[in-house]
């Protein structure tokens, strides 16, 4: 079963200073029937204005994975971290049995942008921690890179989780396609960040679109003018 979701079907909340959209039910919104996609909880694609940003608050019982697609996110946490995070890095964070940490804008005038994933760990009362690493983008074109897993951290530059999840980011050029096979019993989840791609050739998605995928086997993934999307393997 493949289940798509438009752009404009995300919830929009403009903070002013932030300007949030959500894939699953967060914060304000509250969709009984959209709370999560297996252990992935939340998506969140924000916009968060020059020297602005999310003050010092808790998290608990949580892998906290963060993707800067523009601009700069200055990250600080109570285990001493301070990092800047930029397109090209990846942040992941276990919030296992308490953290608090801040996330701003350090810049006078450009805003940053950075989806967001929450997704649940396979154990609870894990002791909190911070990874963060860079890829090199040049390394997705036509191709399904690792930046986030359980199961292939040893053999890549790929931050750890703690579920049996994997996250790939990838840039197809023009008329160019990648196959992916699910597992039997796993699922995925695609957002394309930019551009178009085409799924199992019947699925149009367009920029921001989402698609939910249970019980099928092979994906082709194609994109006619070009995209760059996110695929999540997910138990």
């Amino acid at each position: 079963m493949i289940r798509i979701f438009p752009d404009k079907s995300r919830f929009n909340a403009d903070h002013g200073w932030l300007n949030s959209r959500f894939s699953f039910s967060f914060a304000e919104y509250y969709d009984p029937h959209n709370l999560r996609f297996g252990p992935l909880r939340v998506l969140n694609d924000d916009i968060v204005q020059p020297g602005t940003g999310f003050g010092t608050h808790p998290h608990r019982e949580m892998e906290i994975v963060t993707v800067v697609l523009d601009g700069e996110l200055q990250h600080e946490d109570s285990t001493g971290n301070k990092e800047i995070i930029r397109y090209g890095e990846i942040q992941r964070m276990t919030a296992g049995t308490g953290i608090l940490h801040s996330e701003v804008n350090p810049s006078s005038d450009t805003p940053v942008n950075f989806l967001q994933l929450w997704i649940e760990p396979a154990e609870r009362g894990l002791t909190p921690s911070y990874e963060q690493i860079r890829y090199t983008p040049d390394e997705m074109l036509n191709s399904l890179l690792p930046v986030v897993s359980q199961s292939l951290h040893e053999k890549n530059r790929v931050a750890y989780i703690h579920q049996n999840a994997t996250l790939y980011l990838s840039k197809l050029e023009a008329g160019r396609q990648i196959d992916f096979q699910q597992q039997h019993g796993r699922k995925n989840f695609l957002f394309v960040i930019e551009g178009d791609l085409k799924l199992n050739g019947e699925h149009s998605l367009q920029r921001r679109d989402s698609a939910r995928i249970e019980d099928v086997a092979d994906l082709q993934i194609h994109s006619g003018s070009g995209a760059f999307f996110m695929l999540i393997d997910l138990p």
